[in-house]
């Protein structure tokens, strides 16, 4: 299967943090000429695509499946500016303040971004203390430096202000690695099913890419009100925490051994039998699998899973290295693992 990794880059690289998705949303759109019947933005910013399927055999009721990947990624808003023109600032996502030192950020502001440093107050080493050099700084002690003065900063920013981490994707060895794989890899993932999928679907498909999915699926609970789904699938990452420093039963996932099937999270219990159905799907198919259970966090198909009357739903999960951090890495194999399965079921 040969995916468009080039894609993949671009997507990584894009800012949008929940509520502000609009260049990764534009960029969404572009790519989606000629692949769907319809294509439409709702009030929350959502972008639902409608691909038509089959006509039902024998007077069977064709399915709504709705797939959701979000757009947005953990980030900034500027909360405060205070006497000297340093920004503080509104975390948007869950953050390890232990990822934030020293980050190089971009300010967008009406007139255009601004670069700037994210670092937290308090002594450099040379002056430091014991005490100091093992304590973990709280989100809020961090700070904005612009290299201007304050004037020239109240000129230019104001409270609102998207900020977001700094960071170029790349390929390294197997992997993708970059910022906002958390959700982008999925957007990838839900657009090359879009290019690759030929002729319409078994069922009839709205491809949904999401807003504010970061601070509580937000858009996902609109989209799926809207979309009245009678199968739901939440496209999403995943802890790999195969790395040095961590007990083989904590892993969740492991890079390069497939798709996750997600059984369990905190948001939501995925539906027995779709989960049963993905599993002999992908061994008929010969797609390399695993079973997922992750005892923290949620995605975008407990959302649709909670609409309206209840939609029975799971979530596939893309296993993912550094999840929360601008070096978050998801392996080739196991995006081309996705999307496969993804086909074999829409097909």
């Amino acid at each position: 299967m040969k995916l468009d990794l080039d894609q993949l880059l671009t997507l990584s690289n894009l800012n949008g943090v929940p509520g502000r998705e609009d260049a990764v949303r534009e960029y969404v759109q572009q790519q989606l000429g000629g692949l769907v019947d319809d294509l439409r933005v709702d009030a929350l910013g959502n972008l639902i695509a409608f691909r038509a399927g089959r006509d039902a055999p024998n007077g069977k009721v064709k399915e709504r499946v709705m797939l959701s990947a979000h757009m947005d990624e953990i980030g900034f808003l500027v909360r405060y500016i205070d006497e000297r023109g340093f920004l503080r600032l509104q975390p948007l996502g869950g953050f390890d303040p232990r990822n934030l030192f020293a980050r190089n950020v971009t300010v967008q502001t009406r007139g255009g971004t601004l670069p700037g440093v994210l670092t937290p107050g308090g002594r450099p080493i040379h002056i430091s203390n014991p005490e100091d050099r093992s304590k973990v700084p709280e989100l809020r002690a961090f700070f904005v430096d612009l290299g201007l003065d304050a004037a020239a900063v109240r000129q230019q920013v104001r409270v609102g202000d998207m900020v977001t981490l700094d960071q170029q994707a790349r390929r390294m060895g197997d992997l993708v690695v970059g910022k906002a794989l958390d959700d982008r890899a999925s957007v990838f993932m839900q657009l090359e099913v879009l290019r690759q999928l030929t002729g319409p679907p078994r069922h009839d498909l709205y491809a949904v890419f999401s807003t504010q999915e970061e601070v509580g699926l937000r858009g996902a609970v609109t989209a799926a009100y809207s979309v009245q789904p009678t199968i739901g699938i939440g496209l999403d990452v995943t802890l790999a925490v195969d790395t040095p420093g961590v007990e083989a039963d904590e892993a969740v996932t492991r890079m390069g051994e497939g798709i996750g099937i997600k059984v369990y999270d905190s948001s939501m219990i995925s539906t027995r039998w779709l989960v049963d159905e993905f599993v002999d799907l992908a061994e008929q198919a010969g797609v390399a699998y695993q079973l997922e259970v992750l005892s923290q966090g949620g995605t975008d198909g407990a959302a649709i899973q909670g609409s309206r009357s209840g939609v029975p739903t799971l979530t596939l999960s893309l296993p993912t290295r550094y999840i929360h951090s601008v070096t978050e890495a998801v392996h080739v194999s196991d995006l081309e693992a996705g999307v496969a399965l993804l086909l074999a079921y829409l097909k």
